[in-house]
This record gives C-alpha cells, sequence and structure tokens, in this order.
C-alpha cells in the first residue's frame, strides 16, 4: 500500500513539472516586443544610442505625373461648311505657323455663296438708289407714305443679307471685299490660328466632310503644363510659386526648370491631389501625354527627428527600439513624417521622450527579435 502512494505521488509531481514546462514554452504577449541581451551577444552586436533632436530637416520632395494640355490649347479643326478635301500636307506630329494653310476644301455651295453676294450686293445698290428718290418724293409729298415704307424695307432686307453673306464668307475664309465677277473661287482653305503641332489627322484627299467632322487636332504648346500627383500627406507643404525641377525617364540628365500655378482641392481615390506646374521655357521634345519626374525643394521646418540608421521598416510599418537598461530593448512603432539631410521627423514624440534610442545596430537588433520569435 506505502508502495502505491509513493507511486502516485510521484506521478503527481511529474504532472506537475511538464504542467509547469507547458507554461513555460507558451509566449508571454507582454514580452513580445521586448528583446533580452547576454553580454557576450552585446559584445558582439556594436550598439550605440542617441535622442530625439531638434532638427531643421530640408526636405526633397519627389514626384510624378505627366505633360499636360489645357482644354483651350487642344484644338480640333473642322469646316464652317463642307467640301471635298482638295489638298493637305499635315501628318500627326508636324509643326506649323500661324497663317499656314492646314488644308483646301472645294464645293459648289462655295461658289453659290459668292454668286449669291454678289446678287445680293448689286440689288442693294439699286434698292438704295429707289429708297434715296422715294425719300425726297415723300418728303415733298409727290408719293404716299405707303411707296416709300415699302422701297425702305426692301432696303433694309437687302441691307441684313448682304451683311449675313459677308459674315458666311468670312468664315470660309474668302474676303468679300476681294469677290468680283472675274475672280469667284469653287476653293475655301483653312488656315493655322496659331503656332503649333498636329496631334491627329482625320481626313485624306478626295474625303468629303461636313461641317460636323473633324478634320485634325492641333496643340498649341505655349499653355503646355506638367500634371504632378502628390500624396495627401505631402499636400499641405506644397505652394503656389514653388520652384520645380522636372525630368524624362529617358533623358534625367536633361533639367527642366518650372513653379507650381494651381493646386487641386480634390483628393482621388489613391489618395493624391493633382498639381499643376508651368514650364519656364517650352520644349518642342515634351509632348503631351509623356511621363515626367520632378523634385520639389521644401523650405526648413524645425521638428523633433531622429537619425535614419535609427528608424527600421517591418511588415509596413516603422519601429526604433528604446534601451530600457542595458541589456534590455524594447521595440516601438513610431510615426514618422518629412525626411532630409539624414534625419526623419517623428510625429509621436511623446513615446521617446528622455529615452536612449539605438541607432548604430538598430537592425540587428530586429533580426534578434525576429529570431527569438520564430523560437
Amino acid at each position: 500500500m506505502k508502495n502505491i502512494i509513493v507511486i502516485l505521488l510521484s506521478l503527481a509531481l511529474f504532472g506537475c513539472k511538464n504542467s509547469q514546462k507547458e507554461e513555460d514554452k507558451q509566449p508571454n504577449p507582454a514580452n513580445e516586443n521586448h528583446l533580452s541581451l547576454t553580454k557576450e551577444q552585446l559584445n558582439n552586436f556594436q550598439i550605440s544610442t542617441t535622442e530625439l533632436q531638434e532638427k531643421n530637416i530640408h526636405h526633397t520632395l519627389k514626384l510624378n505625373g505627366t505633360i499636360d494640355v489645357p482644354p483651350q490649347n487642344l484644338v480640333s479643326v473642322s469646316s464652317a461648311m463642307g467640301g471635298r478635301v482638295q489638298s493637305t500636307k499635315l501628318l500627326p506630329g508636324m509643326h506649323f505657323r500661324k497663317g499656314e494653310i492646314l488644308v483646301t476644301l472645294e464645293d459648289n455651295q462655295y461658289i453659290q455663296l459668292q454668286q449669291d453676294y454678289l446678287t445680293t450686293k448689286a440689288q442693294l445698290q439699286n434698292a438704295k438708289e429707289e429708297y434715296n428718290r422715294q425719300k425726297e418724293l415723300n418728303q415733298s409729298k409727290a408719293s404716299s407714305d405707303k411707296v416709300f415704307q415699302q422701297a425702305q424695307a426692301d432696303y433694309k432686307i437687302l441691307e441684313a443679307s448682304l451683311a449675313a453673306l459677308e459674315q458666311k464668307l468670312q468664315l470660309i475664309h474668302i474676303n468679300p471685299n476681294q469677290i468680283t465677277v472675274n475672280n469667284i473661287k469653287r476653293t475655301s482653305s483653312i488656315y493655322a490660328p496659331f503656332d503649333g503641332y498636329v496631334t491627329k489627322v482625320l481626313v485624306n484627299i478626295g474625303k468629303y466632310v461636313s461641317s460636323s467632322d473633324v478634320l485634325f487636332e492641333l496643340v498649341d504648346p505655349r499653355d503646355i503644363h506638367l500634371n504632378l500627383k502628390v500624396f495627401e500627406k505631402d499636400w499641405n507643404k506644397i505652394q503656389i510659386g514653388m520652384p520645380l525641377v522636372s525630368y524624362t525617364n529617358n533623358n534625367p540628365d536633361k533639367k527642366y526648370q518650372g513653379k507650381i500655378i494651381l493646386i487641386g482641392k480634390n483628393i482621388s481615390e489613391d489618395r493624391a491631389v493633382e498639381v499643376h506646374a508651368h514650364f519656364e521655357n517650352y520644349d518642342a521634345n515634351l509632348i503631351p501625354g509623356m511621363y515626367m519626374n520632378a523634385t520639389i525643394e521644401i523650405p526648413e521646418t524645425q521638428n523633433l527627428s531622429l537619425p535614419d540608421d535609427c528608424i527600421v521598416p517591418f511588415e509596413g510599418k516603422h519601429y526604433v527600439f528604446k534601451q530600457k537598461d542595458a541589456n534590455n530593448f524594447e521595440m516601438l512603432a513610431v510615426e514618422v513624417g518629412s525626411s532630409g539631410d539624414g534625419f526623419t521627423e517623428i510625429v509621436n514624440t511623446e513615446v521617446l521622450k528622455n529615452s536612449k534610442i539605438v541607432q548604430q545596430g538598430a537592425y540587428t537588433l530586429l533580426m534578434a527579435m525576429k529570431n527569438k520569435g520564430e523560437e
């Protein structure tokens, strides 16, 4: 009986020890962000510490975007009246000068319009003479008011018709003052309204076009600008008038100077705001849709900061290690702000005030922390 009791007590003690060992193996949530090192480990890690410092951070903001053209500088060319394309030399990408002929059209209606103009002009001259004659007769009571009023109405109607025909002729770029019976034209030309270049050609020789058809798309490069994206966290750092330097991916050594002219007030789905900038000097090699990079120098701001070496990224967040004593360290999440000159602003400074923060060896501690979690 005594032997049985001894065996039961032994099993109970053994079970308690095993239970204690299992409890020791369970992780302690309070120690997940703590790391203890032995003296030998400290000798191998080469750790140095620093503290929060007031720093004037000179920040360079890097952005990207595309070359853009405002709607008023992207012009669709059409004819006020339809016609068959007689000639054009335009090709996509071709440069043109203001006043240069873009396309020449021909149609019978151009001839008819000029004929109507000359006919109405002659009728108006006759109606004017009749109106003046009836006016004199009416003043002397030699003719009735009704006859005078009819002559006046005929004259005014023809005068309005001639003015309307003049406007129609000007729409198709035919000068009414140069029309005579001997130089009636069957063609009409469209002229370039500015210096620019062609982006699209939508016609060919012999094609008939109506007044609703777009013949060409032209770009006026005088207001070409850079459309950049600034993320929400940097939006308040940008101001109108700030200078910037831009460059393309293909030729990063070629710099284009510019300045910010407009800042958007709407945040897109990717949490970015559109910022528009003008170039100081236009370059014909910059075309709409081209991808561009830009840098903006943000004025210095004084903030509590840490050297960049102190901050280690891990799983999408930023961390630092606070030294609690000679052998123990705590990993703390931090919110970072502007960076520059080797320092990064710390937003949530209250968790780090009056603390020693690991600088040299911060990444080594992160590796040790990860290895600890995998054990």
